[in-house]
């Protein structure tokens, strides 16, 4: 696994699917911030897929699911397949988004089951109050490294004022 987190204003996103499981991938990408092209009732072909990087396929039967994931191959497009590990060329992780703060679990896979537990046990760890608390510590790195303050001395500054505040144990 090569964990990497994309930039979506950076890359067109695609959904293809139906039902409840094109739902979820649509709020999926949604609450991270993209509007994604949608492929619902139809299956796209590689021409359609052209100029997207990535494309979450959900809700379709496995014969369908193989002919989308061969059209976005063709058209060099990454694919996820949801709950077809064997179809997909990346894997969504188990998240908790406090604002800007984003904590996932991989099992690649292998357990999602392990991951959908840890996820839970991060949410009760790390609650709303972190969306106010990743913001104090942008402001305080904006203005340190504005100050001209190295990243090495950023880091310690970041560490010395969480364990001031008692945000982690």
């Amino acid at each position: 696994m090569l964990p990497i987190v994309l930039e979506p204003r950076a890359m067109r996103i695609g959904v293809a699917g139906q039902g409840e499981g094109l739902r979820r991938r649509l709020a999926l990408v949604s609450q991270a911030g993209v509007q994604p092209t949608v492929f619902e009732r139809t299956i796209p072909t590689a021409p359609d897929l052209t100029g997207l990087s990535a494309l979450f396929v959900a809700g379709l039967d496995r014969a369908t699911s193989q002919a989308v994931v061969q059209a976005a191959r063709q058209a060099r497009v990454l694919v996820n397949v949801e709950d077809q590990p064997d179809l997909c060329d990346f894997h969504v992780p188990a998240s908790v988004r406090r604002g800007s703060l984003l904590l996932t679990v991989s099992t690649g896979g292998q357990s999602p089951g392990l991951a959908r537990l840890l996820r839970e046990e991060l949410e009760t760890r790390f609650g709303p109050e972190w969306c106010e608390r990743v913001e104090e510590l942008a402001r305080a790195r904006s203005a340190w490294r504005q100050s001209g303050t190295d990243p090495a001395t950023v880091s310690e500054r970041t560490r010395t004022l969480v364990k001031a505040k008692g945000w982690l144990p």
